[in-house]
C-alpha cells in the first residue's frame, strides 16, 4: 500500500491492507486473525477494524463464526474451479475488445509490459506474478470496458492464492516457455486487429494457465483420505 492511495474510513485502509495480507499469501489461509493484534499494527481501534472483517466475510475471504472468531478462509478446488470458468469467459471477451478498440498508447503499455515478463516459478516468485499480473491489465485496458475490467481485477485477486499453489508445483520448462511465448504472440494478434486470433489463443492460454494446474493439485489433495488416528489405549 502506497502513500498515494487515498481511503474515506479507516475501516477501508483495514479492508485494502488485509485484503492484500490475505491475497499475497500472508496471512495464509485457515490461519487466525488476532484482531487487536492487527488493529495496532495498523494504528487503528478495533472498530474499523471489525467493519473491514464484515466485509471481506461477505466476498468469502474470511470466515467467521459465532463467537466472532475470524479466520482467513481456506482454500478450495471448488473456488478455484470456478474462478477459473469465469476467467475462462471473461478473458477471451477482454482480447477480442483489445484487438478491436487498442490505441497507440495501449500498444506501448502492452509492449513494454510483455518485455517485463518473466517465467513463473518459484525461482522468481512474486516477481514474476507481478509482472505476469501488469501484462494481462494492459491487455484488459486495451479493452476500454470498465465493467470488464473491475471484473477481472477482482477475478485476478482472488485467483492469486491459487496461483501461488501452482508456483509450488513442478513445472518443467516448456510450459513455462509456452506460457512467455503466449503473451508476445497474443501482443502481435492484438496489434495486428486480430480479434478471432487473440480470443482463441487467449483461451488456450488460460486452459494452460498456472491457475489451472493448481486446481488439478488441489482436487487430487482434496480427494485423498484424511489420516487415520491411531485410537488411544
Amino acid at each position: 500500500m502506497t502513500a498515494t492511495n487515498v481511503f474515506s474510513t479507516k475501516s477501508d485502509v483495514a479492508y485494502v491492507e488485509l485484503r492484500r495480507l490475505i491475497l499475497s499469501g500472508a496471512l495464509p489461509p485457515g490461519s487466525r486473525l488476532s484482531q487487536y493484534e492487527l488493529a495496532a499494527s495498523l494504528g487503528m481501534s478495533i472498530t474499523p477494524l471489525r467493519e473491514a472483517i464484515r466485509r471481506l466475510s461477505s466476498e468469502h475471504l474470511v470466515d467467521l463464526d459465532t463467537h466472532r472468531d475470524a479466520r482467513v478462509a481456506r482454500m478450495s478446488a471448488v473456488e478455484a474451479r470456478q474462478l477459473f470458468e469465469v476467467r475462462l469467459s471473461l478473458d477471451p471477451s477482454a482480447a477480442e475488445l483489445a484487438a478491436a478498440r487498442r490505441t497507440d498508447d495501449d500498444i506501448v503499455a502492452m509492449r513494454a509490459a510483455a518485455a517485463r515478463l518473466l517465467p513463473v516459478t518459484r525461482e522468481w516468485g512474486d516477481d514474476a506474478l507481478t509482472a505476469h499480473r501488469e501484462f494481462h491489465r494492459t491487455l484488459y485496458l486495451a479493452s476500454h470496458n470498465d465493467v470488464l475490467i473491475r471484473l477481472l481485477d477482482d477475478l485476478w485477486d482472488k485467483s492469486d492464492r491459487y496461483r501461488r499453489v501452482g508456483l509450488e508445483l513442478p513445472p518443467g520448462d516448456e510450459p513455462r516457455t509456452r506460457d512467455l511465448r503466449e503473451h508476445h504472440q497474443l501482443v502481435a494478434l492484438v496489434i495486428d486487429g486480430d480479434a478471432a486470433g487473440a480470443t482463441r489463443l487467449m483461451r488456450e492460454h488460460i486452459e494452460r494457465s498456472l491457475t489451472a494446474s493448481a486446481i488439478a493439485a488441489l482436487e487430487k489433495r482434496e480427494a485423498q483420505p484424511a489420516p487415520e488416528h491411531p485410537a488411544a489405549g
